[in-house]
């Protein structure tokens, strides 16, 4: 009986010393999660996914960038050799790059003056971005051209008509 208590003393104490040992899993949140239950994810490892918009905002060793999930947009705050590998970022013309970024949640970041903020410790990007392409419509075409004579039917034929 002591030997099998022995055992499992030895069994459970290993168990925990692993447990311990591997770092805090990050939780996958959504920006909607972020904002509603901020107070909750302060200062928690979490893993946010999105499309990178906007512009790269370097500043000294560091860049801001934005990530939205689809529902909101939340600052990234990362080394730059982190994003090395993101290439399109969404606009207009473009869908973005899809990355997984995993970082520590702050609610009112005091280093960014109060600002809801994730300090990235990795960047993965998911899938590539792309080009979007805007096909004109014909009928609008056209009725843009009709428009167009109108207007200038207006603007210059009464000064026909005067003289």
């Amino acid at each position: 009986m002591k030997r099998c208590l022995s055992f499992a003393f030895c069994v459970l104490s290993f168990a925990f010393i692993c447990y311990l040992s591997f770092p805090a899993q990050a939780r996958v949140v959504s920006g909607n999660d972020l904002v509603e239950d901020a107070q909750f994810y302060d200062g928690a490892r979490i893993e946010y996914v999105g499309e990178v918009i906007g512009d790269l905002m370097a500043r000294g060793e560091y860049v801001w960038l934005n990530v939205n999930d689809g529902s909101r947009a939340i600052g990234i705050w990362a080394p730059k050799k982190l994003v090395g590998n993101i290439k399109t970022k969404g606009d207009y013309n473009h869908i973005g790059d899809k990355i997984k970024v995993v970082g520590v949640f702050h609610r009112a970041c005091p280093e960014h003056g109060g600002d809801l903020d994730i300090h990235a410790e990795k960047i993965f990007v998911l899938e590539e971005g792309s080009k979007i392409e805007h096909p004109i419509n014909p009928a609008k075409a056209v009725l843009t051209f009709l428009l167009l004579l109108v207007v200038l039917g207006v603007v210059f034929l009464p000064k026909f008509f005067r003289s």
